[in-house]
């Protein structure tokens, strides 16, 4: 089996998830500048298997847009482009930062390293992800 990848999809920075090879466990992998993200992405899937990409879909709670939905759209428009063969799935990505901060209070991680907001993006990642592998049971 391969990894799935799931993006927390930013206009500063991305953070991104991966399932272990068996698609058991979501794990954080990394957090980047957005701009980098096709260049890495294509780094990576030319050592990692990856079958699908997740990326969470920034909505509101009556399932309309939000300010960030747009780029999102132009962001899932772009990963086609450069990987036409994966599957590419919309999360729901709702409250998953602050979901992201809460774990990072119960983990017991000091408040200078909550305050890297590019902790909380792969661990808001890592959130979605894991909950798209509980709901696939």
């Amino acid at each position: 089996m391969a990894r799935i990848l799931c993006i927390d999809y930013g206009g500063k920075r991305t953070g991104l998830a991966v399932t272990d090879p068996m698609q058991i466990i979501a794990s954080a992998l990394t957090t980047i500048p957005t701009p980098e993200l096709m260049n890495y992405l294509k780094s990576y899937m030319q050592t990692e298997a990856v079958e699908k990409i997740l990326i969470g879909m920034p909505l509101n709670w009556d399932e309309s847009d939000t300010d960030a939905t747009n780029m999102v759209k132009r962001a899932i428009t772009k990963l086609k482009k450069n990987f036409p063969d994966l599957p590419i799935e919309t999360v729901d990505e709702r409250y998953s930062s602050k979901m992201a901060s809460q774990a990072m209070v119960a983990m017991g991680m000091k408040k200078k390293e909550r305050q890297k907001k590019g902790n909380t993006d792969q661990i808001a990642a890592t959130i979605m992800l894991q909950e798209y592998l509980g709901h696939q049971i």
